[in-house]
């Protein structure tokens, strides 16, 4: 059956996991398992995207009934438009990252337990973009965090030791919040079934549901996913956990884990408590829904990730320390949009908002994954990656430094690279309907040109310095960094088909009926 195809790509990454698991003995085959592994990983989100989403008969979405349990009483797994986009924006970045890692990670102890927690690592984000209740998202994000815990600390140091502690304390600190508020959550609605809890929320008087303390729960859900976004004031692991990584681990961090804070936002506010209708309200707050209370929030977090980020990477002195601040600020302007979305006095621009949230998100994933992994590269060819130390790469390595190129234009917005066209929506999302949001925007597009420019001017352009004189660059590193650009300028040029698709998405974002529908909740049906 097809809706069986829900279910695929998390069985084979837990196969692959575990197999690479069973041949760590064995490095190449291994590292064959792991290749194979990924692309299966990669074709099975693009056989699930194709049949539930983008073909012409696809259904829009599907519902997996884990062991055959009806929902809410079974554990469920949901395949829409939005999930299947963010699925197959992280396998891209996935391949990308694992096939570099494949002449990356160079010691065979490393080796050995590299490949397993990089597809746990991949599990838990694919679960959590596909499941449809809220207790397993919980234990997805368990799974992903404690994946990301290992490669945090993975070097070893006293420097990665620090940041594995801060990111394991915070962490900890957000999960005991967040299944408090899941908790919370239960006891109010009586489920935890997304869709069961939509249609509840949306007739509160058929299941005797009190929405108002929705508002407090959800303001509880919203500081973790924060903390997972990156967002400020949340932001303060994000420079360390990423600098200490390994950086193909760091490009999955960014263009992976970050989404799934982004993602767990608009599916549970737009798809979920925004069928909630409340009397309270706030001085200048019309409460209609939860979404009224926390778009303001939202936007303010964002805006000063924005300008936070951007002026932590003009400071910083790597290029590894650019990149994690600039992922701050990036961030920031993917929950922009949302926050728009989220006090939109109109549906045409919350959709507008939701569609411009996830074709940034896109472009981030691409253009940060491309950009850690070249760090990567540099480290690997020159051993360091400090502006003191670099210079004239350009002349010693005008491959590797032409994909650098592409993702600092791509970050900035500079047409035809899919950087330009989620810059252009989220600025159209902002005109004309809030002018905070619109000068937030600009100011860190101004930033973005500042610190790529400092960047490229310090690191890439100028003489050759000795560590760069004899650098020689890897062809399996610098082909994988030529395949991402070459696809960010494809995004851009052809964005059609990556609109209609990001269309879709944004579409199943705040379409609750079609989402109960798909899940029909025992004694459902639309609202």
């Amino acid at each position: 059956m097809s809706e069986h195809l829900v279910v695929a790509p998390m069985l084979v990454v837990l196969i692959t996991a575990v197999l690479t698991l069973g041949l760590r003995a064995w490095p190449n085959a291994q590292t064959a398992a792991s290749v194979i592994g990924v692309l299966g990983y990669a074709g099975s989100v693009g056989v699930l995207a194709w049949r539930f989403v983008l073909a012409p008969d696809a259904p829009g979405a599907a519902a997996y009934q884990v062991a055959g349990w009806p929902a809410p009483f079974g554990i469920t797994l949901v395949a829409d438009g939005l999930s299947a986009f963010m699925l197959s924006m992280i396998a891209v970045v996935s391949v990308a990252s694992l096939v570099f890692s494949t002449r990356y990670i160079g010691s065979a102890d490393q080796r050995a337990f590299y490949y397993p927690f990089f597809f746990f690592l991949l599990l838990g984000v694919t679960g959590a973009f596909l499941t449809g209740d809220l207790f397993n998202l919980f234990v997805w994000f368990e799974v992903l965090l404690m994946s990301s815990y290992v490669f945090v600390a993975f070097v070893g140091g006293p420097r990665h030791t620090r940041a594995a502690f801060w990111y394991v304390v915070m962490n900890l600190i957000a999960s005991s919040v967040m299944l408090l508020a899941i908790g919370g959550l239960y006891a109010t609605t009586g489920t935890l079934n997304m869709a069961d809890m939509s249609r509840r929320l949306a007739s509160p008087e058929a299941f005797g549901v009190y929405v108002e303390p929705v508002v407090g729960l959800s303001a509880l859900l919203l500081v973790v996913f924060a903390l997972k976004a990156g967002l400020v004031p949340f932001q303060f692991w994000v420079p360390s956990a990423y600098q200490a990584a390994p950086f193909p681990v760091t490009a999955m961090l960014a263009g992976a884990t970050k989404k799934v804070g982004i993602y767990a936002i608009i599916r549970l506010y737009f798809t979920v408590f925004a069928a909630a209708e409340l009397s309270i309200s706030l001085p200048g707050i019309a409460g209609e829904s939860p979404l009224a209370f926390f778009g303001p929030l939202l936007l303010l977090m964002g805006s000063a990730s924005v300008l936070l980020g951007g002026y932590g990477a003009l400071s910083a002195d790597t290029i590894e320390g650019v990149l994690a601040y600039s992922s701050i600020g990036q961030a920031g302007f993917i929950a922009i949009p949302v926050a728009i979305a989220a006090t939109a006095p109109t549906p045409a621009l919350r959709h507008l908002a939701i569609l411009a949230a996830l074709v940034y998100a896109l472009n981030h994933a691409l253009s940060k994954g491309l950009l850690f992994l070249a760090v990567a590269a540099v480290r690997h060819a020159t051993g360091t990656s400090r502006f003191t130390d670099l210079g004239g790469l350009a002349g010693r390595a005008p491959v590797l430094s032409g994909t650098v190129f592409v993702g600092m234009l791509s970050l900035v917005g500079i047409p035809p690279l899919s950087g330009f066209f989620g810059k252009l929506l989220v600025f159209q999302s902002a005109a004309g309907t809030n002018a905070v949001a619109l000068v937030v925007v600009l100011a860190g597009s101004i930033l973005t040109i500042g610190y790529t420019t400092r960047a490229w001017t310090r690191g890439i352009w100028g003489s050759a310095s000795p560590a760069v004189e004899y650098a020689t660059t890897d062809a399996v590193q610098v082909a994988v960094l030529v395949v991402l650009a070459a696809l960010i300028v494809a995004v851009g040029v052809g964005f059609e088909p990556v609109y209609r698709f990001a269309d879709a998405a944004a579409t199943a974002a705040i379409d609750r009926g079609a989402y109960i529908d798909a899940v029909d909740p025992v004694g459902g049906g639309t609202e």
